[in-house]
């Protein structure tokens, strides 16, 4: 089963090209079939651009999230502390295989009619 992510292109773009293995989330999905990520790069580019697959989704605290994530986090301590600084769990999708799509897709061409707040099913 396949989810849509909105991911910032900054990071959408690390991702790609191998320097990102994580993807971090506050909350993750209920569903544990799900076994890949399709990437919508939000604004400013507001398109699909690829997808990965699910190596395994880490749950821990924090901190021991970040010890275990950081050398390939592809974001900044300062930044991982802010995204989840009122938070206590943290989840780190780690990125298995990555298909970067030849041309770039609309959310309709997935039957989605708008950008996902934390994901939707597809």
């Amino acid at each position: 089963m396949k989810v849509l992510l909105s991911i910032k292109p900054e990071f959408a773009e690390k991702i790609f090209n191998g320097t990102k293995k994580y993807e971090f989330r506050k909350s993750i999905f209920k569903n544990k079939d799900v076994d890949t990520v399709v990437v919508y790069a939000s604004s400013p580019w507001q398109y699909v651009i690829g997808e990965f697959h699910i190596d395994k989704i880490l749950n821990d605290n924090v901190d021991r999230i970040w010890e275990q994530t950081r050398e390939y986090s592809g974001i900044s301590e300062e930044f991982y502390r802010l995204y989840f600084s009122r938070k206590t769990q943290a989840y780190a999708i780690k990125i298995g295989q990555v298909t970067k799509f030849k041309k770039r897709k609309r959310l309709s061409d997935y039957n989605v009619n708008f950008a996902p707040q934390s994901y939707v099913y597809l």
